[in-house]
């Protein structure tokens, strides 16, 4: 059996991890042939292969990105790009197609098992975690742990000299990362997406901490929104999939503060640090049984399914219910953290 791998969307830490548990299962156990597709979608398209052995794969748990490249590419866009896909499966006698994504990628994925037949296996990735029917992601620990130690540093540069510094994290939907690195990491206000701000609320909190001689830390994810106001846009393109490119809602944020409590207000923008770097025990860990468990699944012929944590277990679910919609903030947990603000 020859089983096709791509890694498609926003790079993250831990893809290559489940490139390997694909790769060593796949040859060790069951005999398999692998060909790795470069850059996400474009390479079924374009049929733009690599080969994928044991020794491709040694020394590549720690490593962060893909071996493979990732591209936003969607052949859905794409005239003839759902044929073009099947025709390079069949040319290369790929039976199985193993894809290793996010949100978009993986609803790609979906459509072309339920509405065009390709024989697909998912592996949910995304540093968001903001895919459902799965307790976590892989990459989204790594990304937390950066943010927090971020944080951690800024604290003290901050009270050094009583600024207020605001931290714009990920999360163009989402409040995740801003949630549990705002939390971990001691932040004085966390704001996400899924509830819109009081900007006069923010001031009294950062006001408040000034009273007692600290200074304030403010979280806010990038697509957190003020009560009276819109998503914060770098400018009005979108990419393949439909999205808008998110930046500056940290730089608004810390010029309305100052402005409002008269405080100096400085902004650090996390960006794609947050997706770097070599990826935490965690999710070597949760990348690396993923692998295993995608691959048992094309064994058994369970196609339209995706891997999925639940608990401590790896179980299989219909890719369709994963990516039907997104997993946001629950309101309670929101509610939680609230006690530190201020």
């Amino acid at each position: 059996m020859r089983v096709g791998v791509l890694t498609g969307g926003g790079d993250c830490p831990g893809l290559n991890a489940v490139i390997r548990g694909i790769v060593r299962k796949g040859v060790q156990e069951y005999g398999f042939e692998f060909t790795g597709y470069r850059d996400g979608w474009r390479g079924p398209l374009e049929g733009d292969v690599v080969p994928l052995d044991i020794p491709a794969v040694r020394g590549i748990l720690p490593r962060g990105g893909t071996i493979l490249g990732s591209s936003r590419t969607n052949p859905l866009k794409v005239e003839g790009g759902v044929e073009r896909v099947r025709r390079t499966l069949a040319e290369q006698d790929v039976d199985a197609l193993i894809v290793i994504g996010g949100e978009d990628t993986l609803g790609v994925a979906a459509t072309l098992h339920d509405e065009h037949g390709v024989k697909v296996v998912g592996v949910p990735k995304t540093i968001d975690n903001d895919l459902d029917a799965t307790d976590y992601t892989f990459g989204f620990d790594t990304a937390v742990n950066i943010a927090t130690e971020a944080i951690d540093r800024l604290h003290t540069t901050a009270e050094s000299h009583m600024r207020v510094l605001v931290v714009e994290v990920m999360g163009r939907h989402a409040g995740w990362i801003a949630l549990h690195s705002g939390l971990a990491g001691g932040a004085n206000v966390i704001l996400i997406p899924e509830q819109r701000f009081d900007l006069d609320q923010v001031c009294a909190w950062v006001e408040s901490r000034f009273k007692i001689r600290y200074a304030p830390i403010v979280v806010v994810a990038e697509g957190a929104m003020p009560k009276d106001g819109d998503m914060v846009l770098k400018d009005g393109t979108l990419d393949s999939f439909g999205h808008v490119r998110l930046s500056g809602i940290g730089e608004w944020l810390a010029n309305q503060i100052e402005k409002r409590t008269g405080k100096e207000a400085r902004t650090t923008v996390l960006g794609h640090v947050q997706r770097g770097g070599t990826p935490s025990a965690f999710d070597r860990w949760l990348a690396t049984r993923f692998g295993l468990h995608a691959i048992e699944a094309v064994r058994d012929g369970d196609f339209g399914k995706m891997v999925s944590l639940r608990g401590t277990d790896v179980v299989r679910v219909p890719i369709a219910d994963a990516t039907a919609r997104i997993k946001t903030v629950d309101p309670r947990l929101y509610e939680e953290v609230g006690v530190f603000f201020g």
